[in-house]
């Protein structure tokens, strides 16, 4: 992405890399039925879905990794949206420092969004996307809210004849109607996590890519420093712009996992860990109960079941960190799909997650 794109680099900070020990599992053969009850393994599951790296950590050991299509253990990969995940928690490592409510109204940070429909919702609505503000999540439809903020973000080329804000923040005042009353559902829109991140630099003074590196990446024991694509303001970009190695997404993951410990510190407040497990499903709707019919989303987070202790950070195009505290276990996939989104491909890499748990449960 540096290649093509202004980025900003995430400083992984002095301190050691943390160590990850191996033990070598063979899940190459592991079995599963894709949807449909169609037979495959692991290793056919990989070479079919662009895959460009995979890892599975158990117990905090590397079990299994793989790289394709010309990546390695040091190349950074983009995150698309698991990004988001990455926003909030550095929000929750901000929130246990008393440095940002998660219960303020967004005007408190940001009083120019008073003039916008953001007006009366809180970060809260922010962190869970249950603002009542208008954005078309349509990444098909260059007409869209989120292709507009591909442009902002500097990810596209404007189409002609159309008008585009100049940068992040110029769309999110642009964002004037509200559809609904905040708080009454969830509703997947990008922008969310970047007022977030704006909430968070004006809590604190610092850019929001500074804060990053600063609170989480430089704690994190993290192998290689990391990098944000940037608009033309310099603004980091929160929902999507986020790149790293594979094995430093296997690191958040085991942050996760370990209820916000990492390099014998504890790096994230576990209350805000056990919290992100808690996610009001009864907001949690269609299109979204496809993928996750008994989903929830809680600070930028996607929870698997309500009724379990696993969630994800997920990005389109394939990307996944899946964090599964009862089987000790965080799989970390980075894709290059043909496709923004595909319901069949996600229940097809849940159904992959699952049968991996099962052979390591025993194994």
């Amino acid at each position: 992405m540096r290649e093509f794109l202004p980025t900003a680099e995430v400083w992984r900070g002095n301190d050691p890399a943390s160590r990850l020990d191996r033990r070598t599992v063979d899940l190459d053969s592991v079995s599963f039925a894709a949807p449909g009850d169609v037979p495959t393994t692991v290793a056919e599951w990989l070479a079919s879905s662009f895959t460009d790296g995979f890892i599975v950590l158990h117990r905090g050991r590397i079990v299994f990794e793989r790289y394709f299509n010309g990546m390695d253990e040091r190349t950074l990969h983009l995150s698309q949206s698991m990004a988001k995940s990455i926003a909030g928690t550095v929000a929750g490592i901000l929130v246990g420092k008393g440095l940002l409510d998660s219960q303020a109204p967004l005007t408190d940070y940001l009083p120019d969004l008073a003039r916008t429909a953001y007006a009366g919702a809180t970060v809260r609505h922010v962190l869970d996307m249950t603002s009542g503000v208008r954005y078309s999540e349509d990444y098909e439809n260059l007409g869209s809210d989120v292709a507009a903020t591909d442009v902002a973000s500097g990810w596209k080329l404007p189409q002609p004849g159309r008008s585009y804000p100049a940068c992040l923040w110029e769309q999110v005042m642009g964002l004037t109607v509200k559809e609904r009353e905040h708080g009454t559902r969830f509703s997947y829109r990008s922008i969310e996590t970047d007022v977030l991140a704006f909430a968070m630099e004006a809590a604190t003074g610092s850019p929001f890519v500074d804060l990053v590196s600063e609170a989480l990446w430089s704690k994190l024991g993290a192998e290689e420093s990391a990098a944000f694509t940037v608009d033309v303001a310099g603004y980091g970009l929160a929902d999507g712009g986020f790149n790293a190695t594979l094995r430093d997404y296997a690191r958040f993951g085991q942050l996760h996992l370990d209820a916000g410990m990492a390099n014998g510190r504890q790096v994230v407040p576990s209350a805000w860990i056990e919290d992100s497990r808690n996610g009001d499903a009864s907001l949690f709707g269609a299109p979204y109960t496809e993928t996750l019919p008994h989903g929830a989303y809680r600070n930028c987070l996607w929870i698997e079941d309500h009724r379990g202790r696993a969630y994800m950070a997920r990005g389109v195009f394939g990307q996944s960190i899946y964090v599964d505290p009862d089987n000790q276990m965080v799989i970390v996939k980075l894709s290059s799909w043909s496709e923004f989104v595909s319901v069949p491909r996600n229940l097809l890499a849940l159904a992959a997650f699952h049968a991996i748990a099962r052979h390591l449960d025993v194994n």
